[in-house]
C-alpha cells in the first residue's frame, strides 16, 4: 500500500501543543514504534526546527531521526531512508528543497520508498512536493507555480485559509491553465492518499477543511471534501 499524507499546515511545527495530525501519521504504520525520519531540507536544516521535531516525536510512540543534506550523517542516504517506516518532510523553500533533493538523488529514493510501502508525509513544502505541481512562495513576494515529484496527479495548494491570497490565486492558476485541477488544504487539514487516490481528509482543528478545485464549463468549481476532525471522541 502506497501512502502519502499531505498537510496544508499544522503538525508539531505549527501546533506544538496539538499533535493530532502527527499522531494520525504514526497510526497509519503497522509498526508499534515506527521509525520516523524528518527531512528538514526546505528550512536549510534549521537546528531549531529539528529540535522541535525530536521534542514532538519522542513524546509519541516512534523512533525519530533526521537526515541533513548540509551535514550528512552517512554516505548511504538511500539505505538510511529506505529502512524507515515514515518519512516526514518539513516546510520552507520548496524550490531549494527540490533542487537539493535532485542533486543528492533524494527524489529517486523517495519514489522507491513510496513504492515499497514507506509512508510519506509533510506540510507546506513537504505537502506540495508530492504532487505534479502546486503553488509556492519560494521566489519571494507572491505565489508562483512549481513542479513537484509527481507521485500524486494534479496540483496542490497548502495554507489555503492561512493567507489571504492563497485561494484566489490558486483558482486563477487553474482557470488560466497554468495549473491542473487539484486539492487544497487549510492549516490543520491533511489529505490522505492511498495508492495515488484520495482516501480521506482529516484535521487537527474543528473548522479546518480540504477541497477539490476544478474548472468545469469555463468556471472554477470548489468542492469541500468531508473532513474528519481528529479531536472528536471515538
Amino acid at each position: 500500500m502506497k501512502q502519502i499524507i499531505a498537510m496544508g499546515g499544522g503538525g508539531f511545527s505549527m501546533e506544538p501543543e496539538n499533535l493530532l495530525l502527527d499522531q494520525y501519521i504514526i497510526n497509519q504504520s503497522k509498526a508499534s514504534r515506527p521509525k520516523v525520519c524528518f527531512l528538514p531540507t526546505a528550512s536549510g536544516d534549521a537546528e531549531g526546527y529539528i529540535e522541535r521535531f525530536y521534542n514532538a516525536f519522542t513524546s509519541l510512540s516512534s523512533e525519530p531521526s533526521h537526515l541533513s543534506l548540509f551535514k550528512p550523517s552517512t554516505r548511504d542516504l538511500e539505505g538510511f531512508l529506505l529502512e524507515k517506516e515514515i518519512i516526514y518532510v518539513g516546510g520552507g523553500n520548496t524550490k531549494n528543497m527540490l533542487a537539493l533533493w535532485k542533486e543528492w538523488g533524494i527524489d529517486v529514493t523517495l519514489r522507491k520508498a513510496w513504492e515499497s510501502g514507506t509512508i510519506l508525509a509533510g506540510l507546506s513544502a513537504g505537502s506540495i512536493c508530492w504532487f505534479e505541481e502546486g503553488t509556492t512562495d519560494s521566489y519571494g513576494d507572491g505565489l508562483e507555480t512549481i513542479k513537484g515529484l509527481g507521485l500524486i496527479e494534479g496540483s496542490h495548494s497548502p495554507h489555503y485559509d492561512g493567507e489571504e491570497n492563497r485561494r484566489p490565486l490558486y483558482h486563477s492558476f487553474i482557470e488560466s491553465g497554468e495549473l491542473k485541477p487539484g486539492y487544497a488544504a487549510d492549516d490543520g487539514a491533511a489529505l490522505h492518499f492511498i495508492d495515488g487516490g484520495l482516501a480521506k481528509a482529516v484535521s487537527s482543528r474543528p473548522n479546518a477543511s480540504a477541497y477539490r478545485i476544478e474548472k468545469k464549463d469555463g468556471v472554477i468549481q470548489e468542492y469541500r471534501i468531508a473532513t474528519n476532525y481528529l479531536g472528536n471522541p471515538m
